[in-house]
């Protein structure tokens, strides 16, 4: 479902796909080609939301920003993965957050990193780029190099060509 909240309309350019049983409301825009996947929260009721594009929100995730401080800012290329929770925080182009994933308020996520699936990245945290982060809390484990960048690339390009395929069967 696709609603507006106090007067702000969800942004969704024609090249995306959003499943019918995502939630996008209020001050989201997304960048062409992004995706949001079935059950999919974006919640632009009390912060803003940016999603870069290329990008994919997987089944489940749940992106919210904290009221009159922290918006969500998502960059290009980015793969958010399913059950993963994107809270006030600011992630970086080519970035894969892995399945039930939490990053916290005020975090900044560097270009091309990992936040491995299940870690909890806590309020206020600054991961460098190119770096792996697990664990709860998540800590730094290695720094990562070209055949790590190929691999999340390889992700979000899989979910470019989810997109098309759905695009084409809605057209049906």
């Amino acid at each position: 479902m696709i609603r507006s909240y106090q007067g702000r309309t969800p942004h969704i350019p024609a090249t995306c796909y959003v499943d019918p049983s995502a939630q996008i409301l209020g001050d989201v825009i997304l960048g062409d080609h992004s995706s949001v996947w079935m059950n999919a929260v974006l919640r632009g009721d009390v912060n803003s939301i940016r999603l870069g594009s290329n990008s994919n929100v997987q089944d489940c995730a749940v992106l919210h920003g904290q009221r009159n401080l922290y918006s969500v800012q998502v960059g290009d290329w980015v793969t958010i993965g399913h059950n993963a929770t994107v809270h006030g925080c600011v992630v970086e182009d080519e970035c894969l957050i892995g399945i039930g994933a939490r990053v916290l308020n005020n975090c900044r996520i560097g270009s091309g990193s990992i936040i491995a699936a299940g870690a909890v990245v806590p309020e206020n945290t600054v991961v460098p780029p190119r770096t792996l982060w697990a664990g709860v809390p998540a800590r730094q484990r290695r720094e990562l190099g070209d055949k790590d960048r190929a691999l999340i690339l390889e992700y979000a390009k899989n979910y470019l060509d989810y997109v098309a395929i759905y695009l084409s069967e809605a057209d049906k």
